[in-house]
């Protein structure tokens, strides 16, 4: 008996993770509307490398992050915004 009691204070306890207060929507606090040709508001979503930012980074929700990776595609698809940055190429 006095061995597996020793066997589970020797087992591995989990880590409890820490969850972050979500930072509210921007687009749904200030009512803004995704447009696939205000390439200023889509750049600031896109990271250096051309890739669109996440959305645990960007602190949108679920729908404002799928209308702004669809405005961002298809702003480059028609060559508004590029697909890589300049020195990438």
């Amino acid at each position: 008996m006095r061995r597996n009691e020793l066997a589970n204070t020797n087992k591995k306890k989990k880590k409890e993770r820490k969850v972050a207060p979500s930072k509210p929507c921007r687009f749904c606090m200030d009512k803004i509307k995704i447009d696939y040709k205000d390439d200023s508001l889509l750049r600031r979503f896109i990271t250096d490398r051309g890739k669109i930012t996440p959305r645990r980074v960007t602190g949108t929700c679920a729908r404002h992050q799928r209308m702004l990776a669809r405005a961002i595609k298809r702003a480059r698809f028609i060559a508004l915004i590029p697909y890589v940055k300049e020195y990438y190429r």
